[in-house]
This record gives structure tokens, C-alpha cells and sequence, in this order.
């Protein structure tokens, strides 16, 4: 059986935490299997970004072109890694890069690909991982095949590895395709929070009937000192930008304390926050989807009862 190959993707300011995410299940992965783990990178800054990495053995691709993703040289390069080291997974994150490049890698390579996962396991002697779905409304298991796989992870699937290490470092430098080149990256528009680095979130949703009602969402996340975030709807009706946005399409989200007011909890949403420490939903419907998955459940008004916590949480 093959190693474990872990592509890491490059961030403002280093590696960012889905790829960081990888190399933690890829290591238990690779410990139970008793086989290495190898983690590659891109760009000039790699050899010094993954000699620390908790992994085997690292593979650092240090053209300074390849610092931004590349479309036809991250593919042509990680495909022909692929067929030499043979990796029995080969890891990536199911960001805007990864769903492009594993896609990529797994054709050029004839392996399957698994993508959107959000669970690997061993059972017996299979790895299985779950997908998920039809706008996640199943989750698939599949039995990864004995000659291996691609998987594409969603991130926030598991917690950001912050061990460091002493891998084997391989340097090396590759010919860049001369048909296609990086005229100048448009960074979307910086967003006022980050949700994924929130420990309390206030989360909202089509129960809050109207944008003029946020502010009450607004001074219980102040009150309490969490931040505000959404579900689907409260976005495609233009009342909080996409970045606020919990679920599948969205941002996956582990806060300590998630509160859902007016959010129905399809399976979409639950996708991103199902995981929080602590889950309070505020729904006049009992019968939610949302509140299978809470810890406690409430079906009083949300209206009402924003502010009542908050001027509790105040003192008033």
C-alpha cells in the first residue's frame, strides 16, 4: 500500500488551516495504516513552510511562479508525483483550488475521485469516507479501492494540526507550461469577520422576517461576544454578505456556542455548524430539522427573545 499524499495550499500569510486540517487525519490515517505520509508544497517560500510539517516526508515544488495556483502546472507536476510515489490517498481540500486540481489530477492519473468528504475511517481492513451528497442531503460511504483514490475534504471537516516535525525535505523544480500565465490575481473583498475563527456565533435565519430586525441579532452578538452569522436565505435576500454564510455553500463553522434563531436547519446548513461545541435553536416550529442536532431547543419568538438576553446579558 501506498503513502498518504497531503497537498498543502498556500494562504496570504503560509499554508491556510484546510490544508493544515489534512494533515492531521492524514497522519492517523497513515499511523493506523502503518504506512508515510508525504505533504507537498508550492512556491518559493515551501521547503521552509513544510520542513517543519508532523509528516514523513515532504516534497517542496519551489518555482516562485508556483507561489499562486496555477492551474496546468499544480496538475502537470502533481500528476506525475502521483504516478511516482503511487499514494494510496491522495489528500486536498475541497476549496475553490482543490475541487479544481483533484479533479484535474484524478483524470490525468485514472484514480477515482472522491470528493466533498467530511469523514475518513478505517473499518477492518477498508478505509471508508463519507460524502456528502445531493446538496447534502445524503451522505454516501464509499469503500476506498485497494489501488487508491483522490479526495477532495470539505474543510472544517477536522481540527487544524499546530504539531511541528522533522520530515525528509526533497527540493525540486519543474518546467512550467509556457501556454498559460498569471496576469494579476483580484482579491475578493476583505470581510469585516472571519465566522470560522468565532467562538460564539449568532446565527440567523429566514425567521428574522426582515433586515431591519438584524440589529437585534447585532446587539445580542455584542452583548455576548460572539459575531453574526446566517443561513442561505438571509444571503440570497441580500441582508448579510455571503461571508457571513453557515452551510455547504457557505463556511463551515466549530464555534463553542452556535445559537440559531428562525433557521429551519436543512441539511445544508447543517452541514457547516453541526459540529459546534454547544447548539441552541430558536425555532416556533418543534418539529425543525433543527432541532434534531441541538443540545437545547426553545420555540418562543425569536423577536422577543433577542432582546430579552441581551438586556439580561447587560445587566439591565
Amino acid at each position: 500500500m501506498g503513502p498518504i499524499l497531503i497537498v498543502m495550499e498556500n494562504g496570504a500569510s503560509g499554508f491556510v488551516d484546510s490544508s493544515k486540517e489534512l494533515i492531521t487525519k492524514g497522519r492517523e490515517i497513515a499511523k493506523n495504516l502503518e504506512i508515510s505520509s508525504i505533504a507537498v508544497g508550492f512556491g518559493q517560500d515551501a521547503e521552509s513552510q513544510l520542513k517543519n510539517l508532523p509528516v514523513d516526508r515532504v516534497i517542496a515544488i519551489t518555482n516562485p511562479e508556483l507561489s499562486q495556483y496555477h492551474p496546468l502546472a499544480y496538475e502537470k507536476t502533481l500528476s506525475e508525483i502521483v504516478k511516482k510515489e503511487e499514494p494510496y490517498l491522495t489528500l486536498v481540500a475541497n476549496t475553490t483550488m482543490g475541487m479544481d486540481l483533484g479533479a484535474g489530477v484524478a483524470s490525468s492519473v485514472s484514480l477515482p475521485l472522491i470528493a466533498y468528504c467530511n469523514q475518513v475511517a478505517i473499518a477492518g481492513q477498508e478505509v471508508v469516507a463519507t460524502s456528502s451528497v445531493f446538496a447534502g442531503k445524503l451522505m454516501a460511504e464509499i469503500v476506498v479501492p485497494k489501488s487508491g483514490a483522490v479526495l477532495t475534504v470539505m474543510p472544517g471537516a477536522w481540527s487544524a494540526t499546530e504539531d511541528s516535525g522533522s520530515p525528509q525535505v526533497d527540493v525540486l523544480s519543474v518546467d512550467i507550461p509556457p501556454s498559460m500565465r498569471i496576469l494579476r490575481t483580484i482579491e475578493p473583498e476583505k470581510s469585516d469577520v472571519d465566522i470560522t475563527k468565532a467562538d460564539i456565533l449568532i446565527s440567523v435565519g429566514r425567521g428574522i422576517e426582515g433586515p431591519e430586525n438584524l440589529t437585534l441579532a447585532e446587539e445580542l452578538a455584542e452583548a455576548i461576544g460572539g459575531v453574526v452569522s446566517c443561513s442561505r436565505p438571509v444571503v440570497d435576500a441580500g441582508w448579510l454578505p455571503k461571508s457571513r454564510q453557515v452551510g455547504k455553500s457557505g463556511q463551515t463553522v466549530k464555534p463553542k456556542l452556535y445559537m440559531a434563531f428562525g433557521i429551519s436547519g436543512a441539511p445544508e446548513h447543517q452541514q457547516g455548524m453541526k459540529d459546534a461545541d454547544l447548539i441552541i435553536a430558536v425555532n416556533t416550529d418543534e418539529n425543525a430539522s433543527i432541532m434534531d442536532i441541538a443540545h437545547f431547543g426553545t420555540t418562543v419568538d425569536m423577536l422577543e427573545l433577542m432582546p430579552a438576553l441581551t438586556e439580561r446579558l447587560r445587566g439591565e
